[in-house]
């Protein structure tokens, strides 16, 4: 990239740039579907089970007796699995009784489908908690996508954490969709060493930060995230599709991005700060803008254009 021009100027010209279309709304509309859908299977799956090992129960007192339903009936007791942690033998075994005499024996014939229905309201329950940033999710895994690939083009190894082990493992060839998994990405550019992590604790400013790219090694990232001259660039990333809550994600974006410039203003080079949105209305657009032409905001991005998020991976691989 020439240091001449501003990042941004290489995907964006004016403030409509950063527009979402209509088109772009619906397919993220869709996409987000489809994800809860994907996440929502092994629910059913569950379901189907518990149905079929219920089939030959004839009264709701047999299902007492099968042991291997258990978690199945605590769940359609209304029992979450973070509550079950709190919870004696005792208990549970009183929460299924009630289950049996005050909701399955009133349904008569039915009771089958009353308990199959209320194992899948709690597990819905369940789902719709897993879904709330389902978001935000999607757009994280679709930026590391480019963030992987533009390492790539360029040839450059790379390791990348796993979001729930937290190992690091080594690229290989076959790192298909590895951006479901990840949560950091570690690379060397000119022998420095570089990592992007998400949702990252800053101590400076006593907050989690979307994107987070640091010049440390992977393995020091605890020990070197107090130091000030350790970040590069801190980004927001939302992945809220709805344009209305389009400005209420900016107005959250837009005070976190504060917060780190006034946390760094004392340190010289203060940290990058960029910003990347699925839903960006045009008065939105307009305001980013401005930051982007003041200087105060050094890159943004629509997250449903792709040489948008290309352009961001380059700068952000390059620095």
């Amino acid at each position: 990239m020439d240091k001449g021009v501003p990042p941004y100027r290489y995907h964006l010209q004016r403030s409509e740039n950063l527009v979402t279309t209509p088109e772009a709304t619906r397919a993220g509309f869709i996409a987000l579907a489809l994800e809860k859908n994907r996440l929502a299977t092994p629910y059913v799956n569950e379901a189907r089970a518990l149905q079929e090992a219920i089939s030959e129960a004839k009264t709701p007192a047999d299902v007492l007796n099968n042991k291997k339903i258990e978690a199945a009936l605590l769940a359609a007791a209304g029992l979450s699995d973070k509550s079950l942690i709190h919870l004696s033998e005792e208990d549970k075994e009183e929460a299924i009784n009630r289950l049996v005499k005050d909701f399955l024996e009133p349904a008569g014939e039915k009771f089958v489908e009353e308990l199959i229905f209320r194992f899948l309201l709690t597990r819905g329950d369940t789902l719709g908690g897993s879904i709330r940033n389902i978001g935000g999710v999607l757009a994280q895994q679709k930026f590391s996508s480019f963030i992987i690939s533009e390492l790539r083009n360029a040839k450059l190894r790379y390791k990348w954490q796993h979001a729930i082990t937290r190992q690091w493992v080594d690229m290989r060839d076959d790192d298909a969709e590895i951006e479901r998994s990840l949560r950091g990405i570690y690379w060397e550019r000119k022998q420095q060493p570089r990592t992007l992590v998400y949702n990252f604790n800053v101590p400076l400013i006593k907050s989690n930060v979307d994107i987070c790219l640091l010049s440390v090694s992977h393995n020091k990232l605890d020990e070197k995230r107090e130091f000030a001259n350790s970040y590069i660039a801190l980004g927001e990333l939302k992945g809220g599709i709805d344009p209305a809550g389009a400005d209420e994600h900016w107005k959250t974006a837009r005070t976190a991005l504060d917060r780190i410039r006034q946390g760094f203003k004392k340190f010289r080079p203060i940290p990058y700060t960029f910003f990347i949105g699925a839903a960006i209305e045009q008065r939105m657009a307009d305001e980013i803008w401005d930051q982007l032409e003041k200087g105060v905001l050094a890159n943004a991005a629509n997250l449903n254009d792709p040489d948008h998020l290309k352009s961001v991976a380059r700068w952000l691989c390059a620095l």
